[in-house]
């Protein structure tokens, strides 16, 4: 068979791959033997959304405008869409793109009838760093398992939050932000609250100790912030504007390098809510929301087992919600391969081969592919910046033939919108008027104060040592957001002292394994609404939760 009749085999055999009556977004023009061909356009059934997908590729290679075109084919289908702006290339949303040669001769070339647009865009800012409508969660919202991912706490600690948590909400005592988390700690380590530790499963002091610095370190490091109410509606994500066009919510992160992990935690909370929020939709025509994953490596990397499993529950059961997720990373090796088997529609930008490593993952990666008649090897080492190879799922479930693909281009500016564009739109936006200003209302902190100030003053009693933790040392003492410098020390010589005696105890099943383990046989029981927010940990808005309900609540 002679080169171009081969050539020819593949074209056809990708213009048959991607014909489809139901609706599509375009993602460009096939590309054979190096030649753009706009008469086979490369399409993605707008149902099969929903099935998720991979967008992946080196760094330059075009992943962000790949992002922008398809948030605006979504968008222009009624479909709203989430989006992480990890570098803020993505504000150019709200504005309507500026022709050029270089753009004409593009579009002409992959058949694009490409027209300036701005589209609907909400940006948002978790706990208002940075440019947005303010993006809030309670500690109680967010659970103790995303919270010790957050804290970095191993298996021990984690479980001991838990009950320190299911402790607080026994008692009413709501944890809105980290300060009322600190004070249930507080009172948990402190001589009034020594009877309560007791009755938690044997927690260690030492343990409560470490769970206490940590809340405090993040306090120390402004993330303080993003704890606290009006806790963020996710129902604001499935947002439609009056024209019919699907809201673009951009969620602006400034400071990502600072906080990786809580970004990522943030997301899967984003995550958990949604599926407990919606109803169960089946197979719909469109998608109601989906979910673009930016740094999705930063989302796995250091994560525990428990973790793992509850993103991959999540991926797993969301899409009977109507919710699409596409994970957004350099190489598919980023993400953990109960996940990637759930992806059926993959853009792969090109990559690069200059260390061994590289080499491996390139090997990797075409493994993941369908047979094709590219050498896969070879094209995703040189397809230009802007091309990508796509395979996507079509309405029968099958995987449709691997096609090199030219991207059509995005219709809003590929520059990041003005600041003081961006600024006018956050201050018209309806959400400032719930989201904009933080509430403190009475929680945890202030009931365990007003307990405290209502016993009976003792000389050397807890409530003289919450008090100095509370407002400062009367000797003069150094005070760190609420907690005595000089009480860190002492908790961390009496930790070291335990610590021995805690791996010693953390060998033996104690109350909490065993009442944990009775937990896990109920919660295998229970469905519904609540599955993902009982593998989470978290605190349904309507009663409890999972958790709370297997606790009696």
């Amino acid at each position: 068979m002679s080169e171009n009749t081969a050539g020819d085999g593949l074209l056809e055999s990708i213009r048959q791959g991607y014909t489809f009556e139901d609706p599509t977004l375009t993602l460009g023009a096939a590309v054979v033997d190096g030649e753009v061909h706009p008469e086979v356009p490369v399409r993605l059934p707008l149902r099969m959304m929903n099935r998720h997908g991979l967008v992946a590729g080196a760094t330059g290679t075009g992943k962000t405008k790949t992002l922008q075109m398809m948030a605006e084919q979504l968008s222009k289908a009624g479909v709203p869409v989430f989006l992480a702006d990890v570098k803020g290339d993505l504000s150019g949303l709200a504005t309507a793109g500026t022709a050029s040669d270089k753009l004409s001769e593009r579009t002409a070339a992959t058949g694009m009838p490409w027209e300036p647009r701005a589209y609907p865009v909400e940006f948002l800012a978790l706990g208002g760093d940075g440019v947005g409508v303010p993006v809030r969660a309670t500690v109680d919202a967010f659970g103790p398992l995303l919270l010790s991912r957050v804290m970095d706490l191993n298996e021990t600690q984690e479980s001991c939050l838990q009950l320190m948590v299911h402790w607080a909400n026994e008692r009413d005592l709501p944890l809105d932000d980290l300060t009322d988390l600190k004070a249930v700690v507080t009172h948990l380590t402190s001589d009034e609250g020594k009877d309560d530790l007791k009755g938690l499963g044997g927690v260690a002091k030492a343990t409560a100790n470490v769970i206490l610095r940590e809340v405090t370190g993040l306090e120390a490091a402004g993330m303080d912030r993003f704890f606290g109410v009006p806790e963020f509606e996710t129902a604001e994500l499935l947002r439609v504007a009056p024209d019919g066009r699907g809201v673009i919510s951009a969620l602006e992160l400034p400071t990502l390098a600072t906080k990786p992990q809580l970004f990522s935690t943030f997301m899967i909370w984003l995550l958990a809510d949604l599926f407990a929020e919606l109803p169960e939709a089946g197979d719909l025509d469109k998608p109601k929301l989906v979910f673009f994953l930016d740094e999705a490596h930063l989302i796995f990397k250091g994560a525990s087992d428990a973790f793992l499993d509850s993103i991959t529950t999540t991926v797993r059961l969301i899409r009977s919600k109507g919710v699409g997720l596409f994970f957004v990373t350099q190489t598919p090796q980023d993400v953990p391969a109960e996940v990637l088997g759930q992806l059926a529609n993959r853009v792969q930008h090109a990559l690069r081969a200059f260390t061994p490593q590289d080499a491996k993952a390139l090997k990797q990666t075409v493994q993941t592919f369908p047979t094709t008649d590219y050498d896969l090897a070879e094209v995703l080492t040189s397809a230009k910046v802007g091309e990508a190879v796509v395979t996507v799922m079509d309405p029968d479930g099958a995987p449709t033939p691997v096609a090199l693909t030219r991207m059509w281009s995005p219709e809003s500016a590929m520059e990041p919108a003005a600041a003081e564009a961006m600024q006018a739109i956050v201050a018209a936006s309806p959400l400032m008027a719930e989201y904009g200003t933080a509430v403190d209302r009475e929680s945890a902190a202030e009931k365990l104060a007003a307990e405290a100030a209502e016993a009976p003053a003792t000389g050397g009693s807890a409530r003289g040592e919450d008090a100095r933790l509370a407002d400062g040392r009367a000797d003069g003492g150094t005070v760190v957001s609420g907690v005595d410098l000089g009480d860190l020390e002492k908790m961390r010589r009496e930790e070291e002292k335990a610590a021995e005696r805690a791996r010693r105890e953390a060998e033996k099943p104690s109350e909490f394994e065993r009442a944990m383990g009775n937990f896990v046989k109920s919660a295998g029981t229970q469905l519904g609404r609540e599955v993902v927010r009982g593998v989470f940990g978290t605190r349904s808005r309507r009663g409890g939760g999972l958790l709370g309900g297997l606790f009696g609540r």
